[in-house]
């Protein structure tokens, strides 16, 4: 059978890669409330940095290596074929049979966006603009696409070895990414009050920046479908379950432990489950039609 564009597939793919774009901004304002004040901009700006870098990265030379044709068959890395997007146009492509190979790359190049966005966190107040440019580029080329290739990518490590499992849960290859970018634990404060000093200096942006990833994530889950089908129905109402459940959770156990609701507490539950419904997502990527 000849692959055939899907209209509604297609214009759902557009709408959940503009949901996931949107998830930075959303992450720069949920991590903007949570850091100190003279640090704000230091965190907008990072994750803006990281929207227009992985942009031209995954273009240049990020796809190709992650669903380009396997090197040599070892499963690790993909050529250059479509380096500059070379041949990634109108036509769909073995990875998405119903919607254009450049909606695909499109949608893909948001996660390659939002993961290491996703970081910032983990060494937020700690690490110097120029130390963070060199990190960003070299873990989107070093670390995302060698990974993104190994389980998602046609002849891919997880496909060799008989694990095609894998390639179903979506979020487990974006958690492998993202888990082992870490910059060790805080240090703890040393004097009573010296905790004062980390305290959120704006709770209303945190609010309104996981508010933002609520609603993109809906196109970070749903998107994964490949389309507008049933799976990507079950996707969105996973995801938003899972999201309230977190939120009433940790709230519950926030004022049962501190006497009074927190707001943060609700809202890192249900960013918190709404990482955790990744795992009942949904692959995009689809066997190649025969």
């Amino acid at each position: 059978m000849v692959p055939k564009i899907d209209a509604g597939d297609t214009a759902w793919m557009l709408t959940a890669t503009a949901l996931v774009m949107l998830m930075t901004p959303g992450l720069a304002l949920f991590y903007g409330g949570l850091v100190r004040r003279k640090n704000v901009l230091s965190i907008l700006m990072q994750c803006m940095f990281i929207l227009a870098l992985v942009s031209v990265t995954w273009v240049l030379v990020g796809y190709t290596l992650a669903f380009g044709q396997d090197v040599n068959g070892w499963g690790i890395i993909g050529n250059l074929d479509h380096i500059g997007l070379k041949g990634i146009g109108a036509a769909p492509g073995p990875y998405a049979p119903t919607i254009p190979a450049a909606a695909f790359a499109l949608f893909q190049m948001m996660f390659a966006i939002i993961t290491p966005a996703l970081i910032i966190g983990a060494f937020a107040e700690r690490k110097r603009f120029k130390a963070f440019v060199l990190f960003a580029l070299l873990w989107s080329l070093l670390v995302y696409s060698p990974i993104c290739h190994w389980v998602w990518g046609e002849g891919g490590l997880a496909s060799k070895h008989g694990r095609p499992g894998l390639r179903r849960r979506h979020g487990r290859p974006h958690q492998l990414r993202r888990g082992r970018a870490r910059c060790g634990p805080r240090p703890r404060p040393t004097r009573p009050r010296e905790s004062d000093r980390f305290a959120p200096h704006d709770v209303r942006l945190t609010v309104i920046g996981a508010g933002i990833l609520w609603f993109g994530w809906f196109g970070f889950n749903g998107g994964s479908a490949g389309g507008a089908n049933e799976h990507a129905v079950n996707a969105v109402l996973v995801t938003n379950t899972a999201a309230g459940m977190g939120a009433l959770t940790w709230l519950t156990m926030s004022w049962l432990h501190k006497g009074s609701p927190s707001v943060i507490g609700a809202v890192s539950g249900a960013i918190a489950a709404k990482s955790a419904s990744r795992r009942r997502r949904v692959s995009s990527i689809r066997a190649r039609p025969s």
